[in-house]
């Protein structure tokens, strides 16, 4: 089969496809056999969602050969809704023609070599009555950054329509009011064209990728930086909805072009998530409690003892220790987040912690041991004399990933938090706060614990504002005192 061609549809009300031959094939069948390539692929290599089908995606537009395993791993979630989801709305920034605002074309269809898929012109008609959208070609004509996923649509769709819109620039509010005209029902996917971090070295594209899917795992627009991704535009308005909406969402991949097809100097950043409607917190939380308590009931003396072990060392004067993953159990390889407490005496001697899993557990909870033991700011550095002299106990907080919290109001926000169970993190703008489970012994009534909250956050006690953002989660954890030998617990081994 040729090669589709503008020339192709000049004569005709449909947009044709721009970069079919370069950012993927441009003949059907090797297109058709490049994205099954990719899904399949994808299965093996990712793994498929097991969850219900997503309301919302994100997913990248680079060429396939550089970010279409990242993208099949999103479109294999939609399969079992092939029937189901008839209308996509596709929402993907602009590359070639700034536009203000939201832009639609005029055409009736676009076109790729799989076929047409025809614009809903209804819905069209409808957002075009809201200020800022308009229509406007220019900015479709060569954009590649939502033509690239209709062949995956394609494919794993059966047969659906798509309101295609550019976004230019346009406020969050702007946004929102379009994606909740358009939100419909399980016949609508939402669909957000977007890449990450461009040409940084890998190592720091890494770094900045990462940062932005904790942003994007904690729904925290305002946590996205502006340079972490291109379609920042619509992602953050899609983290607030979610936010609003009590959504779940799911990281399925995120790697760099230097991890598929090109150079690591300067390499460009993907990431693809699934965002799901109703809540599946109490599942959430009981996998990862049942989960947790069982490595920790295996593996926690291991950890309580390389806390201990990396304490020992810095007192012994040797500032490093080196790790070797070799030497731990499997389980603590895997990333985890903890907080170690320190106690002396039964009084708080020092806390310090993660609050999003970015490295493996041990390498967490070493780092932390050593930081709460020397570089709490609330306290001098622990001495060696007080390990003898004193009842010195080591506590480790295993933390769940977050979940946003939904609410309209301080006093809804509090009337929400469950005693002895919530850890807390709260934001506002630049200041943010963190309590763990265990603070509710010492403030056991909900509106003292988030007043006091506030103010580790630093902020005033009677402070509330339309960003304040807050995040609940719960933790496993294991102590020194429970341990069989806990009276030889700081002797060197």
């Amino acid at each position: 089969m040729a090669l589709v061609t503008a020339r192709t549809f000049a004569k005709s009300n449909v947009r044709p496809p721009a970069v079919a031959g370069t950012f993927y094939p441009g003949e059907r069948a090797e297109l058709e056999a490049s994205v099954r390539q990719y899904l399949e692929r994808a299965k093996t290599e990712i793994g498929v969602s097991d969850g219900p089908p997503p309301k919302a995606v994100i997913a990248p537009h680079a060429g396939y050969v550089y970010s279409g395993l990242t993208a099949a791993a999103a479109y294999n979630a939609l399969a079992p809704a092939g029937s189901i989801i008839r209308r996509v709305v596709l929402l993907g920034p602009c590359h070639r023609v700034a536009v203000r605002g939201l832009a639609l074309p005029s055409a009736d269809s676009f076109a790729t070599p799989l076929g047409n898929v025809p614009v809903d012109q209804g819905l069209a008609r409808k957002i075009l009555a809201l200020p800022q959208v308009s229509v406007f070609d220019d900015t479709h004509k060569d954009d590649h950054a939502l033509e690239v996923h209709l062949p995956f649509l394609q494919v794993v769709l059966e047969q659906f329509s798509i309101v295609p819109l550019i976004v230019g620039q346009a406020t969050s509010e702007e946004v929102m009011e379009v994606m909740e005209a358009l939100w419909g029902g399980p016949e609508t996917l939402i669909l957000i064209s977007s890449d990450l971090s461009h040409y940084l070295p890998y190592a720091d594209a890494q770094k900045s990728d990462d940062a932005a899917r904790q942003a994007i795992e904690r729904l925290d627009g305002l946590g996205l930086g502006d340079e972490a991704a291109c379609g920042r535009h619509s992602i953050r308005p899609l983290l607030s909805l979610a936010r609003q909406k009590g959504m779940q969402v799911q990281t399925l991949d995120v790697r760099n072009s230097g991890d598929t097809a090109g150079t690591k100097d300067k390499v460009v950043g993907y990431g693809s998530w699934l965002f799901r409607e109703g809540g599946a917190r109490k599942e959430t939380e009981d996998a990862f409690g049942g989960q947790t308590r069982a490595m920790l009931d295996a593996h926690g003396s291991s950890l309580l003892k390389l806390g201990a072990a990396t304490i020992l060392n810095h007192l012994g004067g040797q500032k490093q220790m080196r790790l070797e993953m070799k030497d731990f159990p499997e389980p603590l390889h895997d990333n985890g987040a903890c907080f170690v407490t320190l106690n002396k005496d039964g009084n708080l001697r020092g806390c310090i912690g993660s609050i999003q899993a970015h490295r493996p557990l041990i390498t967490d909870a070493a780092e932390n041991a050593g930081r709460a033991a020397f570089r709490d700011p609330r306290f001098k550095p622990l001495a060696a004399e007080e390990l003898s002299q004193h009842d010195i106990t080591m506590h480790i907080s295993v933390l769940s990933p977050q979940v946003p919290m939904n609410f309209s109001s301080e006093a809804d926000l509090v009337s929400q938090l469950r005693p002895g169970l919530d850890g807390v993190v709260l934001q506002d703008q630049d200041k943010r706060g963190v309590f763990l489970p265990v603070v509710w012994e010492q403030l056991p009534e909900p509106q003292e614990f988030f007043t006091h909250l506030k103010r580790k956050a630093g902020l005033p006690d009677d402070h509330w504002s339309a960003t304040v953002q807050a995040w609940r989660y719960v933790t496993e954890g294991v102590s020194s005192e429970e341990m069989d030998n806990a009276d030889e617990f700081w002797t060197p081994s």
